[in-house]
């Protein structure tokens, strides 16, 4: 198959939505529809072999929530889809923003009972910047939730993006008996399944059919006909253009624990979601047909297997076809490098493969080389631009309650910060070590499994720290002065870079007055 024929049939996207709005069951579904697993896990279920195939870390297990993002891969219908799966929880919002970096476009899932959630908005505003186009999944009708048409009225106002349904729910709740494919005319009749697909399903090409009466009920067959009829006197046709530029989001509708809904959102995902892109970088765009091979890492996670200390760096394939065991060009790194040991996931579950295109997720097993946001390339020196740190907003000293295992806390650190779960800042003066993070979640996540991981235990103890800064200045001699006069506020990060730690809005504010020739940066990409 020729590198074209590879680009057209991928499809790179991830699921996004506040906490418990149903994502991960989501991803169960669409795998089970993909024929890549057989049978669903429960996200709340207390057995352990049924945990979901996208939360396999143990604290995931044990919360029920989703901590770090997964990448699953899987075919439908002659069409490679790369699925991923990010943490919904705001505390892990940065993993989620890199996330979104790597794909070319998203499923939101909405909670129809509790509508447009704060979370959902910030993710939203991440898409935006992007252009990245959206699709909404409004989830659990089979709840007594909110109003169809509220819910379409909140997401246009409270998300700033035109709507249009492609399809619609019969009934809610108990009542809540299928939806009509309003993009390929049809309306498909499920029977609830939680676990296993349900082939018994009834398709009906015509609403004026009387057996659709028979099946269920007059009520909702008159009902679903004036739906019919006012969406689509409302609504405009729908433009695939207008959603490839971010303009208008489709609405599905269903239920992903029964597998409501999900088949006719999945048949029209890889009918009208983008291929995979073209890519700025800090010399040029790079294209996806160019046969050179680039592509960047935009996520490191350690000990995927416990019972090997492994490292594997995940790599969003940009353009041309990547190779196992061929060196490639490490922009950053002083040697090329080759990996043998090339991989693509079903969760945790891994295949070697030899050859990657376009589009393509792949984890690269590394021994420390790579960091986030590491450009790869066939020989050209560019890097892809867009993924930087953010700074924190809670932050912690680190406390090592066991000085024996000193050597195993600085390895856990420095993996898990180079995973980007937080941030780490080493303060100049007296070498305290600071974590950073935006939730008070990720304290815990890190303390977990630094314990389980690394067999180091520490404490966290508050700091009264208002922002990070990253700092720079085009007069060496200024920025030297700077760092003197100040060297109790200064601290490097993971990349050694300075960092100024400021204790209050109002002294940082001081401080930039007073020493005007030096640049605070708020994210580490400047």
């Amino acid at each position: 198959m020729s590198l074209t024929e590879e680009i057209k049939k991928r499809r790179t996207f991830a699921i996004i939505a506040h906490p418990d709005a149903g994502k991960t069951t989501l991803t169960e579904k669409l795998l089970l529809f993909g024929g890549a697993i057989q049978t669903a896990g429960a996200v709340k279920s207390n057995k352990i072999d049924t945990a979901t195939k996208s939360d396999w870390m143990e604290i995931e297990k044990q919360r029920g929530i989703s901590v770090a993002t997964s990448v699953m891969g899987f075919e439908y219908k002659d069409i490679k889809i790369n699925l991923l799966d990010t943490p919904g929880h705001q505390d892990f919002a940065e993993d989620t923003y890199r996330t979104l970096t790597a794909v070319d476009s998203v499923i939101m899932v909405i909670d129809c009972v509790k509508g447009v959630e704060i979370q959902t908005e910030k993710l939203m505003e991440v898409c935006r910047m992007r252009n990245t186009p959206v699709i909404c999944f409004i989830n659990k009708l089979d709840r007594e939730g909110r109003d169809p048409y509220d819910l379409l009225d909140e997401v246009e106002e409270k998300l700033n993006i035109k709507v249009r349904p492609l399809s619609w729910p019969i009934g809610m709740g108990k009542g809540f008996k299928g939806v009509y494919n309003l993009y390929e005319k049809k309306l498909n009749l499920f029977t609830p399944s939680q676990r296993k697909l349900s082939d018994d399903r009834q398709v009906f090409e015509n609403l004026d059919d009387p057996e659709l009466d028979s099946l269920i009920g007059p009520n909702n067959a008159n009902q679903l006909r004036e739906d019919v009829d006012l969406i689509e006197g409302v609504y405009p046709e729908f433009d695939v253009n207008d959603y490839l530029e971010g303009k208008i989001a489709p609405v599905f509708f269903g239920s992903a624990v029964n597998n409501f809904g999900v088949n006719e959102m999945l048949d029209t995902f890889i009918k009208i979601a983008p291929g995979p892109k073209s890519r700025e970088t800090d010399l040029r765009e790079v294209k996806p047909e160019e046969k050179k091979f680039s592509g960047f890492v935009f996520k490191i996670h350690a000990n995927m297997d416990p019972n090997h200390r492994n490292r594997i760096a995940f790599l969003r394939i940009c353009s041309g076809t990547f190779e196992r065991n061929k060196p490639y060009n490490h922009v950053r790194g002083p040697k090329p490098l080759r990996f043998s040991n090339v991989t693509q996931f079903m969760a945790q579950d891994k295949e070697i493969i030899d050859e990657a295109f376009p589009g393509d997720i792949v984890g690269l097993y590394d021994t420390g080389n790579l960091k986030i946001g590491d450009t790869l390339t066939e020989g050209e020196n560019m890097v892809f631009t867009g993924i930087p740190s953010f700074s924190p907003e809670i932050f912690r000293e680190v406390i090592n309650k066991d000085a024996m295992k000193t050597k195993q806390l600085e390895k856990g650190l420095k993996q898990l910060m180079e995973e980007g779960v937080a941030q780490l800042f080493t303060f100049e003066m007296g070498q305290r070590k600071v974590v950073g993070t935006v939730g008070q979640l990720q304290f815990e996540v890190i303390q977990f499994r630094l314990k389980n991981e690394y067999n180091a235990t520490v404490e966290f103890h508050p700091m009264n720290l208002y922002k990070a800064c990253w700092i720079s200045s085009a007069d060496k001699k200024q920025l030297d002065e700077f760092v003197r006069s100040k060297n109790r506020y200064i601290a490097r990060d993971k990349d050694d870079k300075l960092v100024f730690m400021a204790e209050s809005k109002s002294w940082l504010q001081m401080v930039q007055d007073n020493y005007p020739e030096i640049e605070f940066h708020f994210t580490s990409e400047f």
